[in-house]
């Protein structure tokens, strides 16, 4: 089977968040940046065996061919959600702007479908991403919201005080209505939801039509719903994705899904970290069967974000493998990775805080950082535009990109318990000696100084390793 690669965007400016953050100040990625887009074929169906494992052209050694450009990384990939809810504490405020994410998810969650956002919180929202460097996804309230008000908070941000916020969402996790509307005696379907959905996006866009409609925020998305698979409802959730293609597959602009795969069950627990390792593998096969479905049910190529996602969906801490855990950080290193190779357009990651009591899904907490900021601060430095690579070991994934600046960086992330020596081979690239950061049990995203890869890595545990080559 030959590796399927698919890079859907093609940018015509580079996008300064893929360098280092040096302050408060960067900027947010420009619409010009992501607008200029070129689509192209989307793939046959593909089966995947399980372990994925990526043909190399060379057996066993990581694999780069720097002239075999896979087109521009989506500067929205790097995404996270935040709200009322969830307000930075103002002691991690520097860690915050410093962050590296490029565009933030609000009000985020079900608070949105139980709340209305008012004027104030607004304004509050788009200073707090002008500080970040981001920009922002609204979400307007469906579950007791009407699409006079979607349309009236379009008109507040984008017409009163032209805030230009591109990207809006309707209602969180419609999958969810229906347990909480039968104490009242009301069924929430698709045929209601997908209505419901259209009325809403006919009145945000009849205010301002520029705007681009991010649907349909499904609360969990997969590539099988047989048995084995983590966290699916069987085929409830395809019957929600396909149908909302059908009837709202012309007027979306962005395609979305949120994806939890632990807890397996209500009482299964948290996962372990061999579950956790396995679990990787299954985002390739996410993002194409949904590019598939995409295709076979639209007609046309739509772009994809992932406006939810983490390893567990409960408040579960303190374990090998829970959010809070430097497991946890590793795989959503490897997440990220596979989610730029397959294309995908907007990724935003749950969350960027948590406080005490709201599970250790953050990227910060009220007073500390949780392991995941710092793949972040690695991704920060990563290149803007993607390069082909290879690996054929299911527990050492490897991602390369070119810089702004020129610059080769690669990225190896290693799955396994053990430590791992393998040979790479960097095809068109005249030299392999750079600078390497590593984030391991032991560093903190940390320069450990110049680094000759010609013959061959040895890889920690449990780590992310990013190679700088000039």
């Amino acid at each position: 089977m030959k590796p399927t690669l698919i890079v859907i965007f093609i940018f015509t400016f580079l996008f300064s968040a893929c360098t280092p953050a040096t302050s408060s100040t960067q900027q947010p990625p420009t619409q010009d940046m992501i607008d200029a887009v070129t689509q192209t074929t989307i793939p046959t169906a593909t089966s995947f065996p399980t372990p994925t494992l990526i043909p190399t052209p060379v057996p066993d050694t990581l694999y780069v061919d720097v002239a075999k450009s896979l087109g521009p990384i989506s500067p929205l990939i790097y995404g996270s959600n935040y709200g009322p809810w969830l307000v930075a504490s103002f002691e991690m405020l520097p860690q915050v702007y410093d962050s590296g994410v490029t565009i933030l998810r609000f009000p985020g969650g079900a608070w949105g479908d139980h709340n209305n956002v008012t004027n104030l919180q607004i304004d509050q929202f788009v200073d707090f991403i002008h500080k970040v460097g981001a920009t922002g996804l609204i979400n307007v309230r469906l579950l007791g919201g009407t699409p006079e008000q979607a349309a009236e908070m379009v008109r507040y941000t984008n017409i009163e005080r032209q805030y230009n916020i591109q990207y809006w969402g309707i209602g969180n996790e419609p999958t969810l209505y229906e347990a909480e509307l039968k104490s009242k005696g009301e069924a929430y379907d698709t045929t209601r939801f997908n209505k419901d959905w259209r009325a809403f996006a006919e009145a945000m866009k009849n205010v301002d039509s520029n705007i681009k409609l991010v649907g349909a925020e499904i609360n969990q998305f997969s590539y099988d719903s047989s048995a084995g698979v983590t966290t699916n409802f069987g085929d409830r959730d395809e019957k929600w994705f396909v149908d909302f293609l059908k009837a709202n597959g012309d007027l979306v602009d962005i395609i979305s899904f949120h994806r939890y795969p632990f807890p397996r069950s209500n009482s299964s627990g948290p996962p372990s970290v061999d579950e956790l390792r396995l679990n990787a593998q299954e985002w390739d096969k996410i993002i194409m069967h949904a590019r598939e479905l995409i295709h076979q049910y639209t007609g046309r190529d739509i772009p994809i974000a992932v406006t939810e996602f983490n390893s567990a969906y409960d408040k579960s801490v303190g374990g090998e493998a829970t959010p809070d855990s430097h497991y946890n950080a590793i795989w959503v290193a490897d997440v990220l990775g596979r989610m730029i190779k397959n294309g995908v357009f907007m990724a935003n990651h749950w969350t960027l805080t948590s406080k005490g009591g709201s599970g250790g899904w953050g990227l910060v907490g009220a007073y500390e950082v949780y392991p995941t900021y710092y793949v972040y601060q690695l991704y920060k430095m990563f290149g803007i535009e993607l390069v082909y690579s290879s690996s054929d070991d299911p527990d050492l994934s490897i991602y390369a990109a070119r810089r702004a600046d020129g610059a080769l960086t690669i990225i190896v992330i290693n799955l396994s318990a053990e430590e791992k020596t393998k040979a790479i081979q960097i095809e068109a690239q005249p030299q392999a000696q750079g600078e390497a950061w590593l984030f391991d049990a032991s560093h903190k995203a940390e320069n450990i100084g110049e680094s000759d890869i010609s013959n061959g890595i040895s890889v920690p545990a449990h780590s992310m390793t990013l190679f700088v080559i000039p």
